[in-house]
């Protein structure tokens, strides 16, 4: 029987990357072959490997330095939401990329309708499942979001979280966005009385959106013309309140939804009552993760970069398990309207 050589068998990554001069972190994605690491990096971590005897084991990183191995996201709202809305399969898809390259484990925990918010949240820091955590889609009344940051948990959130400002952020500025792809439907194509539909209120996306539509309409001497109808993103919320508003009489010529699924709900409304898109009413949706594209007309709306966000979250906290020094409490990503043929613009 081969005997195993203690003195390489103790060989830490810590040790690989103190003989190049990296940090831990990136002597990982050196060794996974990233090309975020130069060339001549990647080769020095390996032969610093070889020249330590070094051999990668997730399981033997965990037990040695007492970590589990893993990163979680936590969504504190349903499994049904959760694998409802392909928002989360961006955010899934971008961490498990960057989980991957590091050789660790991703660790969804949702909650049930039953156990409430807390769930979520008490699974993963109480069974110690994950050394870090990203949060998405926590809504601005959730405590649980407050105890979980103030824990010593390593914690990244994606959104924007004002009322939390020592928190680690990534996100998009919604506000801005929200009156781009309204003053889109103003400038460009002569709409004056518009509708906008919103996300949750609870929620600071749903905020944020609200409000960047408001701002395009005061700043157009508009404001006294624009209507407001609570949505929660669902097609369901969409197709509802365009027939409350035809079935109300409310008079308008342009609808602003604030994602893709409400704007895709409102507008089998509208074609149920005959009403073309766009000759009759303009829409626009917010998002791009799918359905936009394929709709008929497509839907015009603003590209949200969900995986690229989701990529850097995890990057922001692999940094804080880490204990690296000065990490960016806030991370803004750009977004980018897309025109289609739902707002009166040839489609592409």
């Amino acid at each position: 029987m081969t005997k195993t050589d203690p003195s390489r068998a103790s060989v830490t990554l810590k040790d690989v990357a103190a003989l190049v001069g990296v940090t831990s972190a990136a002597a990982s994605m050196a060794l996974a072959g990233s090309s975020r690491i130069s060339q001549k990096t990647r080769e020095a971590v390996k032969k610093a490997a070889d020249d330590l005897g070094y051999v990668p084991s997730a399981a033997g990183r965990a037990l040695r330095n007492q970590r589990a191995g893993a990163i979680a996201l936590i969504v504190p709202n349903t499994s049904k939401h959760v694998f409802g809305h392909s928002y989360f399969m961006h955010v899934l898809t971008g961490m498990s990329t960057e989980a991957n390259i590091r050789d660790l484990q991703v660790v969804l925990s949702t909650t049930t309708e039953q156990a409430g918010d807390v769930a979520a949240y008490d699974r993963v820091v109480r069974s110690r499942s994950a050394d870090g955590a990203i949060v998405t889609s926590a809504a601005v009344t959730d405590s649980n979001l407050e105890d979980l940051v103030a824990s010593g948990l390593p914690v990244v959130l994606i959104g924007n979280f004002p009322y939390l400002p020592r928190a680690v952020t990534v996100g998009i500025d919604d506000v801005a966005a929200g009156r781009e792809i309204t003053e889109h439907l103003l400038a460009q194509h002569g709409c004056t009385r518009l509708v906008h539909v919103t996300g949750p209120l609870d929620h600071q996306t749903g905020i944020d959106r609200r409000d960047g539509f408001l701002a395009a309409m005061d700043e157009a001497g508009l404001g006294d013309q624009a209507v407001i109808v609570e949505g929660d993103f669902s097609e369901e919320a969409g197709r509802a309140a365009v027939e409350t508003l035809l079935d109300e009489g409310a008079v308008f010529d342009g609808i602003v939804f604030a994602n893709d699924d409400m704007a895709f709900g409102g507008l089998e409304a509208l074609t149920a009552r005959d009403i073309p898109v766009p000759g009759g009413v303009p829409i626009v949706g917010f998002d791009d993760f799918g359905l936009s594209r394929v709709t008929t007309p497509g839907i015009t709306t603003m590209h949200t970069p969900a995986e690229e966000m989701a990529a850097l979250a995890s990057q922001r906290l692999f940094d804080l398990i880490e204990g690296v020094e000065n990490v960016p409490a806030r991370s803004e990503l750009p977004v980018r309207l897309v025109a289609r043929a739902s707002c009166g613009c040839l489609p592409g």
